[in-house]
């Protein structure tokens, strides 16, 4: 990452105005400790340093190797399977399809990644309320950036919703773009879902409550014919 010096734990991009500004908050408050010692500044110190590891640990962006396999669908993001039903959608596909929704914890991984190898054929940014991601009705209701794929199975829709702590959804990817299954597509900061929406021929293997891991869980298989 620009800006930091070399470290084995790849950090998200997008994280360097957090970074930079708990890297140097911590060592301000080393300082005070150190000149003003006593409960105060030794607390600060150390609350200071606590939400630095916090933010390493937060936007940490390990490598992923995705599964080998004809017709597969992986998770979008890390975290649990929270909805899973057939729905129409009206904005990219445009007819039937297989909704499934991961809720993602502070805990978890929070980049987002390519369900299937594709191109980008929607990105498109839309304005909303913060309510609580793993309710329902925040998939629509909610900030969210919709990612649209056109692949071999047909169109396939990506949604990073915003939720009540996470108020920042980050894209990294352009119309026109090709993606391969497990690439990156962006980061939803501090907690929220995602949800994936797959042609009518997808057939799903998880289940609600399943936990996912983003370009390495197969969530659904290609059950119908292959889309032009």
């Amino acid at each position: 990452m620009h800006g930091f010096p070399p470290t084995p734990l790849r950090l998200a991009r997008g994280a360097e105005k957090e970074l930079t500004v708990a890297s140097t908050l911590v060592p301000f408050a080393l300082l005070l400790a150190v000149i003003w010692p006593g409960y105060i500044t030794f607390t600060l110190a150390g609350l200071l340093a606590a939400l630095f590891a916090l933010l390493l640990y937060f936007f940490r962006d390990p490598e992923r190797t995705p599964p080998v396999g004809e017709g597969l669908f992986l998770a979008p993001a890390d975290g649990r399977v929270v909805e899973m039903q057939r729905v129409y959608e009206p904005r990219f596909l445009r007819e039937e399809a297989l909704k499934i929704s991961i809720f993602m914890s502070l805990l978890d991984v929070h980049v987002n990644r390519t369900p299937v190898e594709g191109q980008v054929a929607l990105v498109e940014h839309v304005p909303g309320r913060f309510l609580q991601a793993f309710r329902p009705e925040a998939s629509e209701a909610n900030e969210h950036n919709l990612i649209g794929l056109e692949s071999q199975y047909g169109k396939i829709l990506v949604r990073q919703v915003a939720g009540i702590l996470a108020r920042r959804v980050v894209c990294w990817v352009q119309p026109g773009q090709s993606l391969q299954a497990g690439e990156r597509l962006g980061v939803i900061k501090f907690g929220s879902r995602v949800d994936l929406y797959l042609p009518p021929g997808a057939e799903p293997i998880v289940q609600v409550g399943d936990r996912a891991c983003a370009g390495v869980t197969a969530i659904a298989r290609w059950k119908g014919e292959r889309g032009e």
